[in-house]
């Protein structure tokens, strides 16, 4: 698997030389086997930007986007309203970042508690292109139809980044099954969702982008072992383990 972000070069030789699935963050996450969401038909969906885009995000409320703690960097612009990310369609709101907090026991190394909260310079302003995205009122369930989006790479192998916003429609897998698909990695902090013939998954370059069942966010784009392989679905930072904390830091900041 590639290396992105923090994981060590070290660890990964370790767990390579254990023959283990290593935990990838889906940073640059794409949709593999998806198709080209139509236009703003996902208002939530933020784009992070270092003079790139190297993350998605999901806005919470006007002030506030959900990310995963693996996409963090000092300072990052918020980049709302986005369709095709080259060009300048107009409905764009290009907002810095005043602070970002990472989970406080989010895990480097195997990514738990993956998740990430960023608050913008200024508010957004709510219109037809920038919405946001309802907190789970209750945890995820087996095989629920969900959509995941991202302008991550959209070939299993190789690179393929798409100017324009993929979405991916797929169900929840139950935990024991993804358990089972990922001894010692796999915590009740995660949730996985996609297709266990493989074919279609988020990537690299979704990461930190919105997993969205019945009109809530239920996962952060995490991690996965390579993408849309046979037997290793994506795995999500499972939101509704967060809401009560997310709460917090939104109130008391």
């Amino acid at each position: 698997p590639v290396v992105q972000t923090d994981i060590t070069m070290k660890v990964l030789a370790f767990l390579a030389l254990l023959g283990a699935a290593v935990a990838v963050p889906e940073e640059d996450n794409k949709v593999v086997g998806g198709y080209e969401c139509p236009r703003h038909s996902v208002p939530y969906q933020v784009s992070l930007n270092a003079g790139y885009h190297f993350c998605g995000g999901s806005l919470i409320s006007s002030q506030w986007v959900v990310s995963a703690a693996h996409c963090y960097k000092s300072r990052v612009q918020v980049r709302l309203g986005e369709h095709d990310i080259t060009v300048n369609e107009g409905t764009e709101q290009w907002i810095d970042s005043n602070k970002l907090i990472k989970h406080p026991h989010y895990n480097s190394y195997n990514l738990d508690n993956d998740i990430m909260l960023i608050k913008l310079s200024r508010p957004a302003t709510l219109n037809s292109y920038v919405q946001t995205v309802a907190l789970p009122s209750r945890c995820p369930v087996a095989d629920e139809n969900c959509m995941v989006s991202g302008w991550g790479n959209m070939a299993a192998n190789g690179n393929n980044f798409p100017d324009r916003l993929q979405c991916l429609r797929q169900p929840i897998i139950d935990d024991r099954i993804c358990r089972n698909a990922y001894p010692h990695l796999f915590t009740e902090n995660m949730v996985c969702s996609g297709f266990m013939h493989g074919g279609a998954s988020s990537c690299q370059g979704d990461s930190g982008g919105p997993l969205v069942c019945g009109g809530q966010l239920q996962g952060v784009v995490s991690w996965g072992y390579e993408c849309a392989m046979k037997g290793h679905p994506s795995v999500y930072a499972r939101v509704c383990r967060y809401t009560s904390w997310i709460r917090n830091i939104m109130s008391s900041n």
